[in-house]
Order: C-alpha cells, then structure tokens, then sequence
C-alpha cells in the first residue's frame, strides 16, 4: 500500500505539473488567463462554445473538453478566445502524453511573440513532463531551448532536471558539475545534494560523495517527504560503504533508518551484512530475522531468509542451520507456487479486467491512476508490478483504447439517429416546398414595389400642395360630405335671410374643419413618410424571402445530399475503425499482462537462484556432518 500511496503522489505531481505548464502558456498568450484560473468568478467568456470547453474541463471531462474544443475550432465558433483555446488545447494533448503535438502548439505561439520570461518556462515544464514519460532525448531537446533564467525554485529545478538527464546517460562527471552550481537554500537542494552525492559516487569521487550522504542522512526533517529522502540518503551510503569494505560505516549510516520506511528492508538486510563483515554474526542475527517475517515479495526479506541459516552455520550451530535452510527452501517453494497461481490469474485476465473494474473513470486521460486493487490469489504480488512506470503506462493505454472503443460504439449509434432526423428532414422539406409555393404564388413583390411607387408620388404631391384633405379620416370625410349636402341644400333656400344666416355658419363650420386639418397636416404627414418606410423595410424582407426561397429551392436538394454523403463516410470509418480499435485493445491487454507476468517470473528466477543457493548449502552442511562422522568413527577405530 506504500507504493501505491507513492505511486498516486507521483501522478498527482504528474498532473500538476502538466496543469502548470498550461497555465504558463496561457499566461504567455492571453495575459489574463491565470487571473482568470486563478478567480473564476471574474472569467469573462465571450463565445459560449469556448464556455462549454471549459465547463467539462472543469468537470475533469478532458475528452469531450478537447473534441468539443477542436470542433469548435474548425467551425470558427471560439475566435474572440482564439489564443487562450489553442493553449487549453495544447495542455490537453499534453494531459494524454501528446508532447509532439502539445509542444508544436506552444512553439507556434511563441513564434507569435511570447515573452522570453515565460517561454522559457513553457520549454522547462515541456522537459519535466518528457522526462517523467521516460523520453530523455526529447526532455534535453526542451530543456536546451531555455536560455534566460528561471524565476525563483524553478531555476533550481531545472538544473536538478538537467543532471537526472545527464546521469540517465551515465554521464556522472557532468551532472556532478551541474549539481554543484545548486544553491544551498530551499527544498529542492536537498534532492540537488543527494544526486551530487550518488554522482560523485559514480564519477569516482567516493570520498565527496559519501560525505554529502552522510550530512543528508542526517539533516533535521519536517515532513514524509524529507524524511523518506533521508532514508534513501543514507541506505545509499551504507550500501556504498559495504561495497568499498567499510562495514563500521555502513552500520552508522544503516541504523538511521527507519524500520516503518519504504528503505527499512534494505536497510536491515544491509546491517546484517555489515554485521557480519565484523565477524558479529550474533548480531547479524537480528535484522536478518525480523526481515526474515516480513512479505515474501520483497527481494530482500527473500535474501534474509537464507541469511539467517547462514549466520548460524557461521555461528556453528549447524542443526538449526539446516532447519533453517529448509525451511528457506520450503518458502520459497511455497512463494513459487504462490507466484504461479498470480501469473494464472493474470493470464486469465483478472489482473487486468479488476482494475479496469475496480477503477471506473468518466473519461480517459494522464490524470487517471489506479486507486484500488483487485480480488487475487495473492495480491501482495502486484505492489513491485504496479509500481513500475512500465506497467503503469500500459494499463493506461489499455483503459484509453477500452473508452475509445466504447466511444465509437456510442458515435456509431448516433450515427443511425442522425440518419433518421435527416430523413426527416427530407420529408419536412419535401412537404412544405408546395405550400409555400403556393403561398408565395399570389405575392408578386414587383408588383407591391409598383404600388408602392405610386403610393410615394401621391404623397409627394399632397406634400408640395399641401393637400390637407388627402389626410382626413373618416370623421372628417363624413363631415366634409355632410357640408357638401348642407351647401346644397342652402342653394335651394335661395337669398332669404335665413339661408343667409345659415351660409355664414356653413362657413365657420367649414373653416374650422379646415383649421383643424392643417394643424395636423404636419403629424399626419411624418405618420405617412413612417408608414413608407415601413414598408420599404417590408419589401426588402419580403424580397430577401423571396430570394432565399429561392436559393434554398437550388441548394436545400445538394446540402441534404451532403449530409448523407458525410454520414456515410462517417459510417465507413467507424466500422473500419471499431474493428481496428478492439483488436488493439486486445493486443494492448495481452501487452500489459505480458508486463506482469514478466515481473512475476523476474521474482520466480530470484526465487530458483535462492533455492539452489539454500540446497547448495544444506549439500554443504550435509557434506560437512558426514565428514565429522568420518572423522568420529576413524577416531573410534
């Protein structure tokens, strides 16, 4: 379980770093991005599509985040946030382990004009993370594109980084040479000492070497991390001094370490030799034994076991000797047969379809590790397999071609559903094309727009003359027939003074009316040039209609056959790869339990050299009781 405590702290980091190297790009390209990041409730979107990229990226939904994002590209539909989605698109590439392509990404948007400052810290979390993949050359390529200084740590770090790669080649002189411009402050100069020291190891400076070790294996600790350095720290120096026949030194730096640390099997098995190497075999006795109890999966406590019985044959105690080595023998016969039942297991798939089901996940990606183990025989052998980066990367390819697989099973049914709503769509517009022929038919826009020019030069003219009457209303046209009738019927009274009296109230009458039109000539008048703009607009739209009808009429038949040419290459690729895609996830599952089965039998050859040891020895010892038996009867005699 301490290795996979580890083995999570490493993909959590992994991931961090491959977060960071995003933010480091955003916050070359679109300087308001880590403010963005970094306060959410101030993030402004502009295009709503790059708001949906967002919303499963922060949902960890990292592989509808990169397809919509990438679709949206195409469509043009995230233009106002152009820099910031190439640079989320770059980090998700990264997310899956597509350095290439992430890293074209962040060079094409340098090349654009990023600040040297953050460039160069685009090119150090590019190497980190091509480092941790297990690809040097191309983590040197990246790390050498770093020309000015890093801020802060990071500047620490990425000398730390450059000697891991020079040591990773085996050249130790120069990543001595490197560690050695390290400053002394700060966390990560305790990690800068410890690869100077295993360096100068290498390189042949043991005395410089050793002596960093030994003040690193020493140093005050605050935290697991610190302390499990230490640990390591000091085993290695203690297996350095063993080597160079300094037993005394080994055992002062040996008994530092914790017994509850992930070293402390080292570290037993290394006192006892060390023990031993000074003729105090006695004392050998007792790390060797409480090694001798713990799992049989570590290759030391396998070591341990016949190191016991070897300490007693050097103590003379042949007899418990013996039943020591047999008992060794019996073990590791036991931990075989153990070990073959793990390898069945695993060959029968168990390995590999427990934790596919013991650890679901929405979506594929770098972020995803293992957080629970399946039901096995003997599952303490899967610690040494899961922790190796070999295996690891595998199973995380394997899961990646299970979701894709089920991914185009899902877009293969879609693809029918888009096959039925364009059929559909057929039959909607094969239907409505008559009907609004039809309706369109009795609608002649030249011939409004004919009317409508007459309709412009009555209003002119009423304009120039002035024509009040033009715009009465009904009222007023009733009254106006009504004076009409009156004036009529006052030329019939004749020159009487009663028709004279009632003419001179016609006449007031009537000029009232009057009065009143020519005040509201002017408002009637803007209501009318309104009304003529109205239907200007009215006409356009109607001949705008009518000329898409028109071109829908042309194009409506073409695009609608372009759908059905898209979904039938769509359907072709999706059956040539679905096939493709399962025969991969097939060879890849073969792949990983092949890995575990590998490491297995890499533990069944410790085992075999470890029972021939063991019956090498009791040969011996049976040897040796024959020849004192010998030695007891010529005595006799």
């Amino acid at each position: 379980m301490a290795s996979m405590r580890w083995l999570d702290r490493a993909r959590r980091t992994s991931a961090r770093i491959a977060a960071l190297a995003a933010l480091a790009c955003a916050a070359a390209f679109a300087p308001a991005a880590l403010a963005q990041v970094a306060d959410s409730a101030r993030l402004v979107i502009r295009d709503p599509h790059y708001g949906d990229t967002l919303f499963h990226f922060y949902q960890s939904h990292y592989f509808s985040a990169v397809t919509g994002l990438m679709a949206s590209q195409h469509f043009d539909r995230v233009s106002q946030h152009a820099d910031e989605a190439e640079v989320l698109r770059g980090g998700l590439l990264l997310s899956y382990g597509l350095h290439a392509e992430a890293g074209a990404i962040f060079a094409r948007l340098i090349d654009k004009g990023a600040p040297p400052a953050v460039r160069d810290r685009v090119w150090y979390y590019l190497a980190k993370i091509r480092h941790q993949r297990g690809l040097p050359s191309e983590a040197e390529v990246a790390l050498a594109r770093v020309q000015g200084r890093l801020p802060g740590e990071l500047q620490d770090d990425r000398w730390l980084l450059q000697a891991q790669l020079l040591m990773a080649r085996g050249d130790y002189a120069a990543a001595a040479a490197v560690l050695r411009d390290l400053s002394n402050a700060g966390e990560a100069s305790r990690y800068a000492r410890y690869n100077l020291g295993v360096a100068l190891v290498r390189s042949g400076d043991v005395a410089a070497g050793n002596a960093l070790l030994d003040a690193l294996g020493q140093i005050p600790a605050d935290n697991e991390e610190q302390r499990a350095l230490r640990d390591k720290a000091n085993v290695a120096l203690g297996f350095a001094a063993l080597q160079d026949n300094r037993p005394q030194d080994a055992r002062v730096a040996l008994q530092r370490v914790r017994l509850t640390s992930l070293q402390a099997n080292k570290a037993l098995l290394g006192f006892g030799w060390a023990a031993a190497a000074m003729k105090e075999t006695k004392l050998a006795l007792v790390p060797w034994r409480e090694l001798a109890q713990r799992d049989p999966s570590d290759a030391a406590v396998l070591e341990a076991r016949i190191a016991v019985p070897y300490a007693y044959t050097e103590l003379g105690a042949y007899g418990q000797a013996l039943a020591g080595y047999e008992q060794a023998i019996a073990a590791y016969e036991r931990e075989r047969s153990a070990l073959d039942e793990s390898i069945a297991a695993i060959r029968d798939g168990k390995l590999v379809e427990g934790l596919v089901e013991r650890n679901p996940g929405a979506e594929m990606g770098w972020f995803w590790s293992i957080g629970e183990l399946p039901d096995l025989p003997h599952a303490a052998h899967l610690t040494s397999v899961l922790a190796e980066h070999e295996f690891q990367e595998a199973f995380k390819n394997y899961r990646d071609l299970l979701f894709l697989e089920h991914n185009l099973s899902n877009w293969a049914d879609k693809l029918g559903a888009f096959d039925d709503m364009l059929a559909n769509r057929k039959q909607a517009y094969a239907e409505r094309l008559p009907r609004t022929r039809e309706q369109a038919r009795g609608i002649s826009v030249p011939t409004m727009r004919e009317r409508r020019t007459a309709v412009a030069e009555e209003l002119a003219r009423v304009e120039a003359q002035i024509d009040v009457a033009a715009f009465a209303d009904e009222r007023e046209v009733a009254l106006q027939q009504r004076l009409e009738r009156a004036k009529a019927t006052i030329a019939l009274m004749g020159e009487t003074p009663e028709a004279s009296d009632a003419r001179e109230r016609l006449r007031r009458a009537e000029g009232a009316l009057t009065w009143r039109m020519t005040d509201e000539f002017p408002a009637r008048l803007w209501v009318a040039k309104k009304s003529m703009r109205t239907i200007d607009e009215r006409l356009a739209e109607a001949a705008g209609r009518e000329a898409a009808l028109a071109q829908a009429q042309r194009d409506e038949p073409t695009r609608l056959a372009g759908f059905d040419g898209r979904i039938a290459t769509l359907d072709a690729r999706l059956k040539a790869l679905i096939p493709r895609v399962a025969a991969l996830a097939d060879e890849q599952r073969i792949a990983v339990q092949n890995i575990a089965v590998a490491a297995l039998e890499r533990q069944k050859e410790r085992l075999a050299t470890y029972v021939t040891q063991a019956r090498f020895a009791v040969a011996q010892l049976y040897d040796r009781a024959q020849l004192a038996k010998k030695e007891h009867d010529g005595r006799a005699d």
